[in-house]
């Protein structure tokens, strides 16, 4: 992940006509922080394996920095354990931050006057609204169930499959031991996802009535 955010940074410079709008210097300023957000978790995962390898071959753990002790088993997988849960917290905004900013980068690139390099495909409302969800990683499968973590969104299998039948999105199966598979992009995808992001979004239909007409003042009706 940190290997691609740089790739990214490098593709950014070798655009011409780039032209560093606070848009533009927000995009690069989000992708350099992925990077770093990726680098410290692999750090992290890195000390979690590295504590369970030595408590297994017997070895001291560096806790603290110059603290060396031996761990127990259990103790070995609380702080490895505890390792996998900074890292979770380093990354739990990582997706919905790199979308957010893949369309702050597309949209800002479209009024200047580059349109995207693929026309933005034909998609239903439901089907944009679920490969905005895969983008974000938000969508497993179970026993042929999609579900979705973001409560306000429904999604149907029919539409995954439709996605899945037009090469967008693809299933990734979890360990063994679970029976749930989870939805990610395809590079189809992620190209056609590139290109509808500058689309105008549809407007808000209104919810509320509009006031009803307040009667008119008879003549004879005093001040």
């Amino acid at each position: 992940m940190a290997r691609s955010a740089l790739d990214i940074v490098d593709t950014l410079n070798a655009q011409r006509q780039m032209y560093r709008s606070p848009a533009i210097s927000s995009v690069y300023a989000r992708v350099r922080q992925l990077a770093h957000l990726a680098t410290g978790a692999a750090d992290h995962l890195l000390a979690g394996a590295e504590i369970l390898d030595a408590t297994g071959a017997g070895l001291p753990v560096e806790i603290d920095a110059s603290l060396l002790v031996p761990l127990t088993d259990r103790q070995a997988r609380w702080e490895a354990s505890r390792r996998v849960a900074l890292v979770t917290h380093l990354t739990a905004l990582g997706a919905d931050d790199a979308l957010a900013t893949a369309e702050l980068f597309v949209t800002e690139r479209f009024h200047r006057g580059f349109p995207p390099l693929h026309h933005p495909p034909a998609l239903t409302a439901a089907q944009d609204a679920a490969l905005r969800a895969v983008a974000r990683g938000d969508v497993t499968i179970s026993r042929d169930k999609p579900f979705v973590r973001h409560e306000n969104l429904r999604l149907s299998i029919s539409t995954i499959r439709a996605l899945e039948a037009r090469r967008l999105v693809g299933r990734e199966k979890f360990p063994e031991w679970s029976h749930y598979e989870r939805v990610h992009l395809t590079p189809e995808g992620c190209r056609d996802l590139a290109a509808s992001l500058c689309r105008p979004k549809a407007p808000t239909l209104a919810t509320t009535r509009p006031a009803a007409a307040l009667p008119k003042a008879t003549a004879g009706r005093s001040r």
